[in-house]
This record gives structure tokens, C-alpha cells and sequence, in this order.
């Protein structure tokens, strides 16, 4: 497999940078690739030599994106949960122009989607033992992750990453155990706890 070019990585970091630029500024609709080019300061070729559209471009940096966070997904499996959540709250501050350009931007939806599932895959994880309470809890958790996110990403709290991440750590932890103990119970025929 051919290693890319260290003017081809530069170029792809340019082309990236200035879309993030953009899509802050002016929101994903109004970038065209020739302005986007001229902020990148590159020629239209070199763009499409690594991209067919915008829409490719977004895709392939929400997909780097969701791989990275797979990887960090791994990593702190052996870590406690709200340990675990500070280390993914971390990951945003550390991308954080990033998801703010994406949050921020109407038309980039499909991202929000994409990650909604991704948090809801993670979480299902840990609801394996809670079977009757993995679909509506799970995606009740997920929004709740989701939301926060969007806030911190779009600075709308006053509390450093740290204090947020532990609080829904917490929160997830306790709901998650809730529902395990939940689905532990044995219901009797009048639908009563045993």
C-alpha cells in the first residue's frame, strides 16, 4: 500500500481546515468548492483529487471521525464508566472546532444521526443484560449524551469538560444499573415484583 505524499497529506489538512472554517462562517449550503478552494489555497484539481463533492468531504471526515471514536471505544473498556466518559467528553474538547462546525450547521443532520446510532451501539453494550429496557432506554440515553455534546461543543455551559463528563457519567451509570435491577425482578401474574 503506497504511504500519501507529504504535499498530498498537506493538502488534505488544508482542504479540511478551511471547510471547517466555512462550514462555521457560513454553514454547509453556502460553501461552494471554488470559494472553498480559494480559502484553502489550493487549485480545484487538487480538491478533486481527493474529493468528488462537499458531500464526499463531510462523510470522509465524519467516517475518520466515528473510526477514532471506535478506537477510544476500545481503549476504555477496561476503564469505569464514568472514568470512561470523561475519556470520551475529552475526545470532543479535543476535536471540538470540529463538532461545533457540525452541530452548528442545519444541513449536516445526517451526522447527528450517524452518531446518535453510534452512541445508542456503545450504550447497548452495556444494557446487554436489561433486554426489555435496550430500545427505548438506550435511545433515551443516547439523545440525553447527544444533547449534552451539542451544548458543551456549542459553549453553552459554564462547567469545564471534566465536571460535565463525570455528571453524565454518573447519570448513565445509574440508569443503566437501575434498569438491570429493573429486569432482575420477576413480575408475578398481577404484574407485581416477586
Amino acid at each position: 500500500m503506497n504511504k500519501p505524499d507529504r504535499r498530498s497529506i498537506k493538502s488534505e489538512k488544508a482542504i479540511q481546515k478551511a471547510f471547517i472554517e466555512m462550514l462555521l462562517s457560513e454553514g454547509f449550503d453556502a460553501i461552494t468548492i471554488k470559494a472553498l478552494t480559494e480559502q484553502a489555497d489550493i487549485s480545484r484539481k487538487t480538491f478533486y483529487l481527493h474529493y468528488l463533492d462537499k458531500f464526499d468531504l463531510l462523510n470522509k471526515m465524519v467516517d475518520e471521525r466515528m473510526v477514532e471514536l471506535a478506537e477510544l471505544c476500545e481503549r476504555k473498556k477496561d476503564k469505569g464508566f464514568v472514568e470512561g466518559t470523561v475519556l470520551w467528553f475529552c475526545y470532543f474538547e479535543e476535536h471540538k472546532a470540529f463538532f461545533k462546525a457540525l452541530f452548528a450547521t442545519e444541513s449536516t443532520i445526517a451526522f447527528r444521526y450517524r452518531l446518535q446510532a453510534f452512541i445508542m451501539a456503545q450504550l447497548n453494550d452495556k444494557l446487554s443484560d436489561a433486554a426489555d429496557h435496550n430500545e427505548v432506554l438506550c435511545k433515551f440515553m443516547a439523545t440525553a449524551v447527544l444533547g449534552v455534546l451539542e451544548s458543551y461543543v456549542l459553549d453553552e455551559f459554564k462547567a469545564d469538560i471534566k465536571e460535565i463528563a463525570e455528571q453524565v457519567g454518573v447519570l448513565l451509570e445509574q440508569m443503566i444499573m437501575q434498569a438491570k435491577a429493573a429486569d432482575s425482578k420477576q413480575l408475578d401474574f398481577d404484574g407485581q415484583y416477586l
